[in-house]
């Protein structure tokens, strides 16, 4: 049998519930295989076929994923990526024709199968400048107005939201509260948000909504804060697990239900895995603040230079509070470099984050910037980072890293609503993890990030098909 080239492979399956039924009445059925290799620079291309065939047990010295899916798990709500004031000032930098490639490269019936969108509310990092909605002191808000946001995000936005159609799941998180509601009287540095203020910032999340809503930009959810523990030289904000859970359950989460908002997905925490546990549940600890909680978010920062990210902690929580979904929303390699732009390594640091997520109970999954300039930015303190897509507005020319590729094996495959099946691999080179869609068609991803040539079993309830897994490479098969 020829044998395939495979990085991180995608299998797509059409299965019955009962999957040793199916096998009997399908035996030597073939998938098809794409594949990214970065050894031969191949990138999702079509590598044929490769049929599953009868395999009994398997021996120690067969490395294989095994999938079984009788075992079910989350449903995913979707994959996606940051439409910040970065993304959309770069898109509107560019000539119209590469404003359209990018559109479809994310959004289009031939893209990546985006469906999730998340912006920024006030400034953040990657804006040109520090700005809010209204003016200094307006304590009722009478000069919220979001003028700001309609010269390019909301324009990007609504390419986005009109590529997607109906799946289109838009979300926003605040970076820090106008300077005047908070401690240190800065939108930067950290700072908290004076208690004197809690319902004035409270209403402001609802002005936001309506403002958003009223251009028809249908707001699905909101996290209370991004990254609430950290003090940046950027805008932040400062929340303790208490100060979040009481501004949550006396002020944010009964504003939101007030003003017909209860359908609005909010998270907490969205920060780093190494807290999740702890913020989780002592802020949820109060059944009327866990009430106005559908998700906990989290971040990847904690330690993304090395393999052994804490995962774990996903899983401990998710046990924790299986009511609540698990949502990642916001990770990209910082230290931006445009030599580095079509490093392998780039793409192998979202396969990793991206594969265990999920399968430790992860039901969104966001990037950071969807687009940036050649030089990692715009952005107005020099944090400068990599995004799938880097585009020279010098030139005019766009460049897709391997960031884009390793997610595409994912979000072009696993839809909206697919179900995480049972899988495990007998080879720490090789991660992976299987969603079945919900027309019945099971994807399993796999990467190997190991500088290793390897040979796998796919192997479902007695039948495998064998596959070549390269060093550095990735690959999605669909039967």
């Amino acid at each position: 049998m020829k044998k395939l080239i495979v990085s991180c492979f995608v299998i797509g399956i059409a299965c019955n519930a009962n999957a040793q039924n199916y096998w009997k009445k399908n035996d030597g059925k073939t998938a098809k295989v794409f594949l990214t290799n970065a050894k031969t620079n191949e990138k999702m291309v079509d590598k044929g076929n490769v049929k599953f065939e009868k395999m009994a047990q398997p021996k120690e010295t067969d490395a294989c994923i095994f999938v079984d899916p009788d075992f079910k798990y989350q449903k995913l709500i979707g994959i996606g990526g940051a439409i910040t004031d970065a993304s959309a000032e770069t898109f509107y930098k560019l000539p119209k024709n590469k404003q359209q490639e990018i559109i479809d490269a994310y959004y289009g019936k031939n893209g990546l199968g985006y469906t999730l969108v998340r912006t920024n509310m006030n400034s953040c990092d990657f804006s040109s400048d520090s700005y809010t909605y209204v003016q200094d002191n307006d304590t009722s808000l009478k000069t919220f107005n979001i003028s700001h946001d309609e010269k390019y995000k909301i324009p990007m936005i609504r390419e986005a939201q009109k590529a997607i159609g109906k799946d289109f799941t838009f979300y926003f998180s605040p970076w820090s509260p106008p300077a005047w509601m908070k401690s240190n009287k800065s939108m930067l540095k950290g700072g908290r948000l004076e208690n004197t203020f809690y319902q004035t910032w409270a209403d402001y999340y609802v002005k936001f909504i309506k403002e958003y809503e009223k251009r028809g930009i249908k707001v699905w959810g909101l996290t209370v804060q991004n990254e609430p523990m950290a003090t940046q030289t950027w805008e932040s904000c400062i929340y303790t697990a208490e100060e979040e859970g009481d501004f949550l359950k006396n002020n944010l989460g009964p504003t939101l239900w007030k003003n017909g908002f209860k359908d609005k997905k909010v998270m907490i925490w969205d920060h780093n895995r190494d807290l999740i546990y702890q913020r989780a549940t002592t802020t949820l600890s109060d059944p009327e603040t866990s009430k106005y909680a559908s998700g906990i978010a989290y971040h990847w920062y904690e330690t993304w230079n090395n393999k052994t990210q804490l995962f774990d902690n996903l899983t401990e929580t998710q046990r924790a509070f299986p009511d609540k979904f698990l949502a990642f929303t916001e990770g990209c390699k910082e230290q931006f470099d445009m030599s580095k732009i079509y490093d392998v390594k780039l793409g192998e640091l979202y396969g990793r984050n991206m594969l265990n997520d999920f399968n430790k109970g992860t039901a969104l999954w966001t990037d950071w910037n969807v687009l940036l300039d050649e030089t990692g930015g715009p952005n107005h303190v020099g944090n400068f980072c990599f995004a799938p897509i880097i585009a020279d507005t010098k030139t005019g020319e766009v460049h897709y890293t391997y960031e884009y590729y390793y997610v595409g094996h994912v979000s072009k495959f696993i839809r909206p609503h697919a179900q995480r099946i049972g899988s495990s691999s007998n080879r720490a080179a090789l991660t992976s993890t299987t969603f079945m869609n919900e027309n019945g068609q099971l994807v399993t991803v796999i990467m190997n990030d190991s500088d290793n040539d390897m040979d796998a079993n796919l192997w479902i309830e007695g039948m495998s098909a064998k596959l070549s897994s390269p060093a550095h490479s990735i690959q999605t098969v669909i039967l």
